[in-house]
């Protein structure tokens, strides 16, 4: 038995959130991890050959690992359902039946899906989410625990429990993935609940098929509206039969249910080469629907602000952390509000699930020119980089509640402070996407925070950093809270111990000593100039690697090859 540091392979489908977050954490343990993308059988073999692992965890996978690898090779599957759970829609059905208390389990592979042993298993408590929501945050904080305590295990010489041997009255059961006749919203006699569980089910794939204004769409991004009796208080709103598309507010639709309403964020109209896009995007006849006041607490706002003491804090709640240009340029009028307040600090909280992901590709590639569309996204999020920076008269602290990649990483350290949760995830780089050199003035924030050399070597090496790590390489000055509300509480509480400190004058003082030394040193116009001049090429250059790797990533395209900088077996193979 192997104990100490293993060689690990990781096998799937994409890098998805979960699969960066095991990187990340076992090779944070010491131990050598490689990564295959799971492109086809016997790429799977040769990446078992060229690294020799003594284990391979597949986090996330469409298909089977072949027989003649698992049986060579322990492999473990990490499978989002309670033990004894199997098939491919585990969270779909535990949000579609209710459950309170879900789970993950890591278990060998076998001959039948999600049949083999158990190693180890995770629970946690349900939330009102998204499947999307809950896979990030509670399915991937239970994976990485069980994954660990599986590895615990093996080194202690234990052996895994056979699925035979488990509870009945615990033990889950064959869950089929749903097809959309089960999916199907009755909109006559569904009430809200019933309604967002079967949105929230499928978020976010394969979404629900329905329809908005007759044009055939499947629907997703649901939130809670306002009840019945607020509907019928608002002119605008002529009719509130279920099923009615009642108006619209920012990019969203609001739709009645029987007993209150949803709001629809966003929608993928149901034909091919179809894609995501927020949902008056995507379906443009919702043009003649009217436009919605404010609702309170079902507000459906992307962009929230509220104060407490002397700290104000801003969320953007953008869809997957993406950031549109139209939506920046409303983050911007929020920044500049925020700005005038009487506050000492303003605390940047980004998304729950994202932080922020950058520019928003989804809406690029809708737009009539996608170089056109990518100029004006790059130059919007620039001005809210430049906000946040020229914001001299408080104090700024970025607080990932949650990941952070490309130009969403960079921009939260435009911020005074950043503050993280140990177990976020951040990308600092861009190459991925077609090799974009990236802006948001990361080549004045990046060498200000961790200097030249260590800068470039994160550029080059494009590592996937967990919040603790991003911490000890001086990228996150912060980083605590076991739980969401554990680091929202927290963030609160050291927001304000910033605010009224006896030296909160002379910080504010330094600030813009700083600033100002840095501005006649190189001033930021020109920063930016010099960024803007290489995105320039790759958006109306003729190297078209960006407008390939954007149109294969919002179209989901399969993969045909592993990234070299994570298939670490394949270094000089030939």
């Amino acid at each position: 038995m192997t104990t100490g540091r293993l060689r690990i392979l990781l096998l799937a489908h994409s890098f998805n959130g979960l699969t960066q977050r095991l990187w990340c954490e076992l090779a944070d343990r010491g131990h050598d991890v490689s990564l295959e993308l799971d492109i086809a059988d016997d790429v799977t073999r040769e990446a078992v050959r060229l690294h020799a692992p003594d284990l391979v965890v597949a986090p996330f996978l469409k298909r089977a690992v072949p027989e003649d690898v698992w049986r060579r090779v322990p492999c473990w599957i990490v499978h989002p359902g309670i033990p004894g759970d199997r098939g491919p829609a585990a969270l779909d059905w535990a949000i579609r039946e209710g459950r309170r208390e879900w789970g993950v389990t890591v278990l060998e592979a076998s001959a039948d899906f999600d049949a083999g042993d158990v190693w180890a298993s995770a629970s946690f408590a349900m939330r009102e989410a998204t499947k999307a929501s809950l896979y990030r945050d509670e399915t991937t904080n239970g994976a990485v625990s069980a994954v660990l305590a599986a590895l615990d295990r093996r080194a202690a010489g234990a052996r895994p429990t056979p699925l035979a041997a488990l509870d009945p009255a615990t033990a889950g059961t064959w869950h089929p993935a749903p097809k959309q006749v089960e999916r199907r919203i009755d909109w006559e006699r569904d009430d809200t609940d019933m309604v967002l569980a079967k949105l929230r089910a499928a978020d976010s794939t394969p979404g629900v098929l329905d329809a908005v204004l007759d044009e055939p769409c499947h629907l997703y991004d649901a939130n809670r509206g306002p009840a019945q009796t607020a509907l019928r208080a608002v002119g605008p709103v002529a009719s509130v039969r279920p099923g009615a598309w009642l108006g619209r507010r920012g990019t969203a639709l609001l739709r009645a249910t029987r007993d209150g309403s949803v709001w629809i964020g966003h929608a993928r109209r149901a034909q091919s080469e179809s894609f995501k896009l927020p949902a008056t995007l995507a379906c443009p006849a919702a043009a003649t629907l009217p436009g919605l006041p404010a609702f309170g607490a079902h507000d459906r706002a992307e962009i929230r602000y509220r104060e407490h003491g002397d700290v104000g804090h801003l969320a953007f709640e953008f869809h997957n952390g993406a950031m549109s240009a139209a939506q920046c340029e409303r983050l911007c009028a929020a920044l500049d509000a925020a700005a005038a307040r009487a506050t000492r600090v303003l605390v940047l909280e980004g998304g729950r699930d994202f932080w922020s992901n950058g520019v928003h590709l989804n809406v690029i590639e809708a737009a009539d020119s996608a170089a056109d569309e990518s100029w004006r996204n790059i130059q919007a999020i620039d001005d809210v980089a430049e906000r946040i920076l020229r914001l001299d008269g408080k104090l700024t602290v970025a607080a990932l509640r949650g990941n952070a990649g490309a130009g969403g990483a960079f921009l939260a350290l435009a911020a005074d402070r950043v503050w993280a949760r140990p177990g976020v995830v951040l990308n600092f780089h861009y190459r991925n996407m077609g090799n974009l050199y990236g802006s948001e003035y990361w080549t004045y924030t990046l060498p200000r925070r961790v200097g030249l050399v260590e800068a470039r070597r994160l550029i080059d090496e494009r590592p996937p950093l967990l919040g603790r790590q991003a911490e000890s390489r001086g990228l996150v000055d912060a980083t605590f809270g076991a739980t969401a509300g554990d680091f929202e509480a927290e963030v609160a509480a050291r927001a304000q111990a910033l605010a009224t400190a006896a030296d909160h004058a002379a910080q504010l003082d330094a600030k813009r000593e700083r600033r100002e030394e840095d501005e006649r040193a190189k001033p930021l116009a020109q920063y930016r100039a010099e960024e803007l001049a290489q995105m320039r090429r790759s958006f109306y250059g003729f190297d078209t690697s960006y407008h390939v790797a954007r149109h294969r990533f919002v179209h989901r395209a399969p993969h045909s090859w592993t990234p070299r900088h994570l298939a670490r077996h394949r270094a000089g193979a030939t």
